[in-house]
């Protein structure tokens, strides 16, 4: 499992979508969002940029531990059906 840590934004993303992409080509096909502490809209542009990374290679990608306010931000672009989604637990 690939595991974000720390922030996924306009701050990063090249950086993110490239490890990510790294990852992808490495043969994960899950990634782990529970070590996020910061994220964006950005965040949503690199999900589609590894989930085409993944259609490439005919490949899934399952995103895990999505914070809520990832899923809201995918749900008010109407992207829902293009991820499969695991959201966090609430505590």
């Amino acid at each position: 499992m690939y595991k974000l840590v720390g922030e996924l934004s306009q701050n990063n993303a090249r950086k993110q979508v490239a490890a990510g992409n790294a990852a992808i080509a490495q043969g994960q096909l899950d990634f782990d969002f529970s070590d996020l502490l910061q994220i964006d809209s950005t965040a949503v542009a690199s999900m589609i940029e590894w989930q085409r990374q993944a259609s490439q290679l005919k490949k899934t990608l399952h995103f895990h531990s999505v914070p809520a306010s990832l899923v809201s931000l995918i749900q008010l672009y109407g992207l829902t059906g293009q991820f499969q989604l695991s959201p966090a637990e609430r505590h």
